[in-house]
């Protein structure tokens, strides 16, 4: 079965960087989309950011310019480097997988396999 597996998650100061991990393992994830969402106490999960199967990348407007993801094909595992954070980034981070597409999936309904999720936490 396949599995996801976030780690990197952690307490950090307002303006410093995290890099969150997300390892995939039992399926080979480079032929999907994979995205990042996130998680608030009180709210709604949301999308911030995700590659389409052949490379596209979108973000979600509150993390453009701040957030990078990239993907490692030979481990399958996908990242997300978050710089100069913001208390309002404090959630709950989850990875997932979605469809073979070629345009961004940004919607939780596009996504049909989620990790387990990792805590960032931003003091201010």
């Amino acid at each position: 079965q396949a599995q996801l597996v976030e780690s990197g998650g952690g307490l950090v100061q307002a303006g410093g960087s995290l890099r969150l991990s997300c390892a995939a393992s039992g399926r080979t994830f480079s032929s999907y989309a994979m995205g990042w969402f996130r998680q608030a106490p009180g709210k709604e999960r949301e999308f911030v950011a995700a590659f389409s199967w052949n490379g596209g990348t979108r973000y979600a407007d509150s993390v453009k310019d701040r957030f990078t993801i990239s993907r490692d094909n030979r481990k399958n595992t996908v990242y997300l480097q978050m710089n100069s954070l913001k208390p309002e980034d404090t959630a709950v981070y989850y990875c997932a997988v979605g469809p073979r597409t070629i345009v961004v999936p940004t919607t939780t309904r596009e996504y049909n396999n989620w990790g387990q999720g990792t805590q960032v936490t931003v003091s201010s």
